[in-house]
């Protein structure tokens, strides 16, 4: 008895040691596991937002979808570097960049979304739509055979369904004014020409106007096209009307100033932390190196649009005109993923030939008081009086001495205020509640064969001027809930009938028609037109 108790004493300890290890092993992989203990993971990687998915991935109480963590978090990180570093996803990259490349492959066709319907504003000539007789006011009800109304229709699932790859088919049913059944059109989609240049046309005998909308691929070559339309008519002087340019492509503002600026002059220069100094100067084989030339801008005109105006300005070879400019000075560089989409990451900093880098004041992390600025902007005057602007910029010199400032936009040679001697509550509201567009487009849809006569502004505007439109209009927004003010709509009778002629105007013509329209009572065009006339476009030291 006593041998066989001692024989078992002997593994005793054997067996003690292998229940040690063995509970050592299965702890520590429970620990790790559940407890947490993973941070030595962390503790040893170089990338903790890639571990820290991983982590959620593999550890979360819940069903994680990473890739849609992910997509939120871009444009988040992207926010705490500056402003203008951006993420697109691979849904919107491609349409983001249609504005700027020229073209895009569609159908050809301008809309409006009103009572849940796509109703055709515009039709673009030599288009696909024009083709197999789609026309303005047409109603879309139907897509692919597929309904296509009610609360479905939005601007970015009609683009959808209507863009497409050139040469595929889309079958479009439309409802058209008079007609009580859809009319089935298939439409085979191609390449349609987006243009920059709205406008280019004579003011006067002399003076010649361009209107550039952006900064494009085909801009360069629009803009020599509308110089030499111009030079047809005899022009001598020109203004370039940048207002509400929201730029684009540095390449196409610098082959632009090219045509205006004399051999080897700076016209703009980046730098970044890590993008060394680049410097884009004139070649010298510009068309119009002498050609008196005004440039107008205001709070709108950004990027690209401010290197141009920036490049004119500092070589002092033409005068600005109009209001402070936006203030972006940081270039981004696009970089594609894998997935098609992109950031577009801000690698440098341009400055304009004298060295100031216009781009205003940020706060990192902050983006909502920065698109607020032109609402500051506003609240404190500045639109009304030069003497409300505030630059805190360094001072720098253009070619021939004059001040100019940097941080903050580029500050025009002339300042015009904004003209609000007309502005009344009852206008705004109209205008801000969109009533005045819903009017204008139930009224050209409702008349359109009528309007359809008139191929020109003037005419049409002497038509629309006998149609007492203006009390049509307030009974419409009376209708709509904005109840009538007398003495509001006396006072604003010239800006309503601006506004509804220009917004008739633009449904039944060319966008040339509108800007020129526009523009007859322009005041800020005014002024450049004044300049040209007492021979002020060569700016010098005391130019105010």
């Amino acid at each position: 008895m006593s041998n066989y108790i001692n024989r078992n004493n002997r593994w005793v300890p054997i067996i003690i040691a292998v229940s040690v290890v063995v509970g050592i092993v299965i702890g520590t992989f429970f620990a790790n596991r559940f407890a947490g203990n993973r941070l030595n993971i962390i503790n040893t990687s170089s990338n903790k937002l890639n571990d820290l998915l991983h982590i959620i991935d593999d550890q979360y109480v819940d069903t994680v979808d990473i890739a849609s963590i992910v997509e939120q978090s871009m444009p988040k990180i992207l926010e705490e570097l500056d402003p203008h570093s951006t993420y697109i996803s691979a849904k919107d990259a491609k349409t983001a960049n249609d504005d700027l490349k020229g073209s895009f492959s569609g159908v050809g066709i301008q809309f409006v979304i009103r009572e849940d319907t796509v109703r055709v504003t515009g039709i673009i000539k030599g288009g696909p739509s024009e083709k197999v007789g789609i026309l303005a006011g047409d109603k879309i009800v139907a897509v692919d055979g597929e309904p296509y109304v009610g609360k479905v229709v939005t601007n970015e699932e009609t683009l959808h369904r209507l863009k497409g790859e050139k040469g595929t088919q889309v079958k479009i049913d439309v409802l058209r004014h008079g007609q009580k059944k859809p009319i089935s059109f298939v439409v085979v989609r191609g390449d349609i020409p987006l243009k920059s240049v709205d406008a280019t046309y004579m003011i006067n005998k002399e003076l010649g106007y361009i209107n550039i909308k952006n900064f494009g691929e085909t801009t360069y070559a629009e803009l020599l096209t509308s110089l030499a339309e111009l030079e047809v008519e005899g022009f001598k002087g020109l203004v370039i009307d940048l207002r509400g340019n929201g730029g684009g492509y540095l390449s196409a503002a610098i082959q632009m100033v090219n045509e205006f600026l004399p051999k080897n002059r700076l016209i703009v220069y980046t730098q970044g932390r890590r993008s060394r100094r680049e410097e884009y100067r004139s070649d010298g084989r510009g068309s119009y190196q002498d050609l008196p030339l005004l440039v107008l801008i205001d709070e709108r005109t950004a990027s690209a649009a401010e290197i141009f105006s920036g490049a004119i300005q500092d070589n002092d070879r033409g005068v600005i005109v109009g209001r402070r400019s936006f203030g972006k000075g940081l270039v981004q560089q696009p970089i594609e993923f894998a997935d098609g989409s992109l950031i577009h990451l801000t690698i440098a900093r341009y400055y304009t030939p004298s060295g100031r880098c216009i781009q205003k004041p940020y706060v990192k992390g902050q983006p909502k008081e920065y698109e607020m600025d032109l609402i500051t902007r506003y609240e404190r005057g500045e639109f009304f009086s030069q003497d409300s602007i505030h630059q805190s910029g360094e001072k720098y010199k253009t070619s021939i001495g004059r001040i100019v400032y940097g941080g903050g936009g580029i500050m025009p040679d002339y300042f015009v205020a904004e003209d609000t001697t007309a502005l009344t509550p009852y206008y705004t509201e109209c205008v801000s509640q969109g009533v005045i567009a819903q009017f204008c487009f139930e009224y050209t849809d409702n008349n359109r064969e009528k309007l359809s006569i008139y191929d020109n502004a003037a005419d049409l505007e002497k038509y629309l001027r006998r149609q007492g439109l203006v009390d049509s209009f307030v009974h419409y927004a009376d209708n709509k809930g904005i109840r009538r003010r007398n003495n509001m709509i006396i006072k604003s009778q010239h800006l309503f009938e601006q506004a509804i002629y220009g917004s008739i105007i633009y449904n039944m013509l060319e966008m040339s028609d509108y800007v020129q329209y526009l523009n007859r009572n322009d005041i800020t065009l005014e002024k450049a037109i004044q300049l040209f006339k007492t021979k002020q476009t060569k700016p010098t030291l005391s130019a105010k």
